[in-house]
């Protein structure tokens, strides 16, 4: 009898051993697609966002070009998060404000981390 409750503990700890453990519910990463918050950020300012629409790197379209944004808020120690989210002043370019502030359904709808990719995308362009 011994030798039968032994096989079945040794059964059922095997049936339950697992290779992994579990994600509940994400999906799995393999190392090589681990995305930085640049590159989430970028996917943000190019999609869902739609910055890219009043923003270029480099030029200013609509609105200022990143990296004058960038250079501005890193210059004055600003919380670019604070104004995604509707919550700061306008620094980089007041007289657009209010062109800006339709987007703020859009950015205020986002999550903190996607708010921080966001800024780090940003700043990644400072040259």
């Amino acid at each position: 009898m011994k030798k039968i409750v032994f096989l079945l503990f040794v059964l059922v700890f095997i049936a339950c051993k697992k290779e992994s453990p579990e994600s509940f519910g994400k999906p799995e990463v393999a190392s090589s697609e681990v995305r930085t918050p640049e590159d989430l950020g970028k996917e943000i300012f190019e999609g869902k966002g739609n910055c890219v629409a009043c923003h270029q790197v480099d030029q200013k379209v609509v609105g200022p070009s990143i990296q004058e944004i960038a250079k501005i808020y890193k210059e004055k120690s600003a919380d670019m998060v604070t104004f995604l989210k509707g919550d700061g002043e306008p620094i980089v370019d007041p007289s657009q404000y209010e062109l800006m502030k339709t987007n703020f359904a859009i950015t205020e709808e986002m999550s903190d981390e996607e708010l921080k990719a966001l800024e780090a995308y940003m700043y990644s362009k400072l040259k």
